[in-house]
C-alpha cells in the first residue's frame, strides 16, 4: 500500500478510535472519582496551611512572654524559611516511595510528618522544637507536592483531568487564605491544631481509596486495576476495555531505568519541559510581589494588614477556581499565554511604579525605597502612584492563579511515562524548590544591584519568555490520554 492509500486508513482508524472512547466516556460514572480527587487534594491543602502558617504565628511568637519560644527577627526567618529545606528533601524522598510503595500509600505515609510536625510545634519547648516541626511539615509539603499530582492524573480520564489536576493548586491556595483567616482568631498554639485537622482527614479517607490503575497495571496487577477502575469509572462500566488501552503502550513493560532511557525522547523531553516550566514558574517574579504586598496595602491606607493579606489570599482562590473551571474547555497552552502576558504587562507596571515613585530619592537600596515610597505617599506635593501598585499586583496575581500557578504542576503530572513518572517528577520538584529558594536569597542583591523597577522589569521579561516558550515548546494535553500525550514526544500512535 503507498503513502497516499494509507492516509485515509489512518484518518479512518483516528475517527473509530475517538468515537470509541466517547461511547466509554459517556457511559462513566464520575462520583467516586471525585470522591478520591477529593481525599488527595486535603494533600494540597495542608501543603498550603503549612505554607500560611507562619505569616500569623511569627508575630505572636515574637510577643510571646516564655524566652524559651520568644523568637527574635533572625529566628523569625529561619522559622519561616526552613520549610523549604524540608520540602526539597520531601520531593526527593517523594520520587523514590512514589515508585516503591505507589500513589496511595505515598499519600498516607506524607499525612504523618504532617502530623507529627504541627504536634511537635505544640508541644514545643525550645528553639529547636519549634525549627524540627516546620521541617517535618516541609517534608510532608515536599512529597504532598509531587505524589498528588500524579495520584489524581493516574486516577482521572481526559474529560475531567485539567480540572481535576487543578485542584491541587486551589487547595495550595485555599490553605494559605484558611491559615490567615484562622490566624486572625487563634493564637499560634491552636493555630498548630487547626492546621493538623486536613492531613488527619486525608490518611483517614485514603484508607478507603484505590491504588491508581495505572500503577497497578505497572506492577503486573491487572485484576486490582480493573476492580479501581470500576470504583473510578462505575460498576456497569467495561473498564476492560481501559485496561487494555493502556496495555498497548509499550511502557508498562518490564523493566528499570538506565542511563540509556535518557537518550529516549519519550524521557528526555518531557522531562526538558517539566524542569523548564518550574524553573520559569519561579522566575516569574511570585515571591517577590507578595513581598511587596503588605508595604502596598499599608500605603492604600489599609490599616490592617492581616486583613489585606486575607484579600490577596482571596484573589488567588477565585481565579484558581476560574482556571479549573475551563481548564479542559480553553487547554492549557491558551491559559499559560494568557498568564505569562498579563504577568508581563503588571511587571512593567509594577516597575514603573517604583521607577516613579523613587525617582526624587538617590539612594535605590530596596529598603529605603520602600520607607521614602511610604514617606511619599503621604506628601501632598508628590503623585499618588498608589493605584498602580494595587492594580497590577491584582492583575499580577489573577494571571499567576489562571495559568503559570496550577498548569506547570498539572502538565509535570501528565508528560513522563509510567516507569520514569516518579524520578521525572521529582527532577522536576527538586527544580521548583531550588528556584524558589534562589530568587529569595537573591532579591534583595538583585534589588540593591539594579533597583526595584530594574528587578520587576527584569521579571517581566522573564515572563515574555513563558509565553515563548509555552507556544513552541509545551505540549497541549487537553483532552488526550497520557499515553497519547507521552506518543506525542515519541513520534508514535496511541489509542
Amino acid at each position: 500500500m503507498n503513502h497516499e492509500e494509507s492516509r485515509p486508513l489512518l484518518a479512518e482508524d483516528e475517527t473509530e478510535r475517538r468515537a470509541e472512547t466517547s461511547t466509554y466516556l459517556d457511559n462513566v460514572k464520575n462520583g467516586k472519582l471525585y470522591l478520591a480527587t477529593f481525599a488527595a487534594v486535603l494533600g494540597p491543602l495542608s501543603f498550603g496551611f503549612v505554607l500560611g502558617f507562619s505569616s500569623p504565628a511569627i508575630p505572636d511568637l515574637q510577643r510571646i512572654p516564655d524566652p524559651r519560644l520568644r523568637l527574635t527577627t533572625e529566628e523569625a526567618s529561619w522559622f519561616g524559611s526552613i520549610v523549604t529545606i524540608g520540602a526539597g528533601v520531601g520531593g526527593l524522598l517523594g520520587g523514590w516511595i512514589v515508585d516503591k510503595i505507589g500513589r496511595k500509600l505515598s499519600l498516607m505515609f506524607c499525612a504523618l510528618p504532617f502530623i507529627f510536625g504541627f504536634t511537635v510545634i505544640v508541644a514545643a519547648q525550645n528553639h529547636w522544637m519549634l525549627y524540627v516541626g516546620r521541617v517535618l511539615t516541609g517534608l510532608a509539603s515536599g512529597v504532598t507536592s509531587l505524589v498528588v499530582p500524579l495520584y489524581i492524573s493516574e486516577t482521572s480520564h481526559e474529560r475531567v483531568r485539567g480540572t481535576m489536576g487543578s485542584c491541587v493548586q486551589l487547595m495550595v491556595v485555599t490553605g494559605i487564605m484558611g491559615a490567615y483567616i484562622a490566624g486572625l482568631f487563634m493564637d499560634w498554639g491552636w493555630l498548630a491544631i487547626t492546621c493538623s485537622i486536613p492531613p488527619t482527614l486525608m490518611l483517614v479517607f485514603m484508607c478507603f481509596m484505590p491504588e491508581t490503575p495505572r500503577y497497578l497495571l505497572a506492577q503486573g496487577k491487572r485484576r486490582e486495576a480493573e476492580e479501581a477502575l470500576r470504583f473510578l469509572r462505575g460498576a456497569d462500566t467495561p473498564v476492560e476495555w481501559e485496561c487494555a488501552r493502556i496495555e498497548t503502550v509499550p511502557q508498562y513493560e518490564e523493566g528499570s531505568l538506565s542511563l540509556d532511557d535518557l537518550k529516549d525522547p519519550g524521557v528526555y523531553k518531557p522531562l526538558g519541559v517539566g524542569i523548564m516550566m518550574m524553573l520559569l514558574q519561579q522566575f516569574t517574579g511570585i515571591n517577590a510581589i507578595m513581598f511587596y504586598a503588605e508595604t502596598i496595602f499599608e500605603q492604600a491606607h489599609f490599616k490592617n494588614s492581616s486583613v489585606a493579606t486575607v484579600a490577596v489570599g482571596a484573589i488567588q482562590v477565585i481565579f484558581t477556581a476560574a482556571a479549573a473551571l475551563i481548564m479542559d474547555r480553553a487547554g492549557r497552552k491558551v491559559l499559560l499565554i494568557l498568564s505569562g502576558v498579563a504577568m508581563c504587562v503588571s511587571e512593567v507596571a509594577f516597575g514603573t511604579y517604583f521607577k516613579l515613585s523613587a525617582e526624587k530619592h538617590s539612594n535605590s537600596s530596596l529598603f529605603s525605597t520602600l520607607v521614602e515610597t511610604q514617606n511619599t505617599v503621604s506628601d501632598a506635593s508628590h503623585a499618588d502612584f498608589t493605584w498602580l501598585a494595587l492594580t497590577s499586583m491584582g492583575v499580577f496575581i489573577a494571571g499567576f492563579a489562571i495559568g503559570w500557578g496550577p498548569i506547570p504542576w498539572l502538565v509535570m503530572s501528565e508528560i513522563f511515562p509510567s516507569r520514569v513518572r516518579g524520578l521525572g517528577s521529582a527532577v522536576c520538584v527538586l527544580t521548583n524548590w531550588s528556584c524558589a529558594f534562589i530568587v529569595t536569597k537573591t532579591f534583595h542583591n538583585l534589588v540593591d544591584l539594579i533597583t526595584s523597577a530594574g528587578t520587576f522589569w527584569m521579571f517581566s521579561c522573564l515572563c515574555a519568555l513563558n509565553v515563548f516558550f509555552t507556544i513552541f515548546f509545551v505540549p497541549e494535553t487537553k483532552g488526550k490520554t497520557l499515553e497519547q500525550i507521552q506518543a506525542q514526544f515519541t513520534g508514535r500512535t496511541s489509542r
